[in-house]
């Protein structure tokens, strides 16, 4: 990530008043609250009764800033971080983060020398991978653990449950590499009805089962995500995979759960200019809101390429003076407009909060997942590398 990091104090989550914001002199910024991150990582600790945890971080920790937040799990007591790319593990090695690192998506053959030269932890599925890997690791003079995947339902990547016992004994063939660990990832843990999850974890310890009784065991096994730690305690095995539920969220169908999460991120901005119009004004492109009264209307300094979505066009709100407005017109790549006609006094300068609080109002990413028809993984995460992570706790 290119965005620029600040890292202070502050009495809100949602003021950055008091940051300095020189390195980039953006009024638009992404604050991530540090107490929030260790408090959700210490409510995983308590629901998983003394498991490995695996910090997921992958997409920049979504969203939040990889490095500052992997320093900090760590740090809390996490015992190995998750990414998604060989690219994102090596840009941790590259900040000095020396743990384990879990490279949990799909690996090209010719990725095989990063991965073992920077001693990451591969899963793999395919034996082809494995051989490259092994090549590479006898090359170095070094040992590669690595994980085995099992496709127990989700079917995107894996080895089937029952190819798995010949795959594992065949990866023993091959020098220099450690099976560390075996995993399989659920479909739809996030669901009320754990009909299908209860099929998944099935087929896996039976797996589990069939490979104890051939003499093979391996240490680490792991299936919980974030759903699964909330709300299905018997996938908990002997690691887990937080990953949403460690940024302040639930990805549970029913968003009530037992465990008290903070949204860790707030996403602010300041008024850059405020005009009074016309009654019968249109207001951006294709005019699609157009004034039914003389009105006040603020532009802010973010658009869709800081990752504030175009779906929020005529349907979004923001907080300013700590009430709600709405955004009106057309979301554009850099800018966006609000009509504050009824909240008093407001001028350039002024905070705006996207998604945080502000006063007694807040705005969540789940609000906005809910205007746009999407989920709250995919707001946090799209919210552009253009837009500086400040950090504060």
């Amino acid at each position: 990530m290119r965005a620029q990091y600040t890292e202070g104090r502050s009495n809100s989550s949602a003021s950055y008043a008091g940051f300095s914001c020189v390195a980039s002199h953006r009024p638009t910024v992404a604050i991530v609250d540090l107490d929030a991150i260790a408090h959700n990582f210490r409510e995983v600790v308590r629901c998983v009764d003394g498991r490995k945890i695996l910090a997921v971080v992958k997409a920049e920790a979504y969203g939040h800033g990889a490095i500052v937040i992997s320093r900090r799990l760590l740090a809390l007591g996490a015992d190995m971080l998750g990414v998604a790319l060989v690219e994102e593990g090596l840009a941790l090695r590259e900040a000095g983060i020396t743990a384990p690192i879990l490279v949990i998506g799909p690996l090209l053959k010719d990725q095989a020398e990063a991965v073992t030269v920077a001693g990451l932890t591969p899963v793999v599925f395919d034996i082809s991978m494995a051989q490259a890997l092994s090549r590479s690791a006898k090359k170095h003079g070094v040992k590669v653990n690595l994980h085995v995947k099992i496709d127990t339902g989700m079917g995107r990547i894996g080895i089937s449950p029952e190819a798995a016992p010949d795959f594992i004994r065949e990866l023993s063939s091959c020098g220099n590499i450690v099976v560390e660990g075996l995993m399989t990832h659920f479909a739809d843990a996030d669901l009320c009805d754990k009909q299908f999850a209860s099929k998944q974890i099935g087929r896996f310890e039976a797996l589990l089962k069939n490979l104890n009784a051939l003499g093979i065991r391996i240490p680490v096994r792991h299936a919980a995500n974030s759903a699964a730690v909330l709300d299905y305690h018997q996938a908990l095995l002997t690691m887990v995979r937080p990953g949403l539920m460690l940024y302040g969220y639930s990805p549970l169908e029913e968003h009530t759960t037992g465990v008290d999460l903070w949204p860790a991120l707030s996403l602010v901005t300041r008024v850059a200019f405020v005009k009074k119009v016309r009654v019968d004004t249109p207001i951006s492109y294709g005019r699609t809101f157009i004034t039914k009264k003389d009105s006040v209307i603020a532009t802010l300094p973010i658009g869709y390429a800081d990752g504030y979505s175009r779906s929020l066009s005529n349907k979004g709100e923001a907080i300013v003076r700590g009430r709600r407005v709405p955004v009106v017109g057309r979301v554009c790549m850099d800018m966006c407009m609000l009509d504050v006609t009824d909240v008093p006094g407001v001028q350039e300068g002024d905070e705006v909060v996207l998604i945080g609080k502000q006063g007694s109002e807040h705005i969540t990413a789940d609000d906005i997942a809910d205007i746009t028809g999407t989920i709250a993984y995919e707001v946090l995460c799209g919210i552009s590398d253009r837009v500086p992570r400040i950090y504060y706790h």
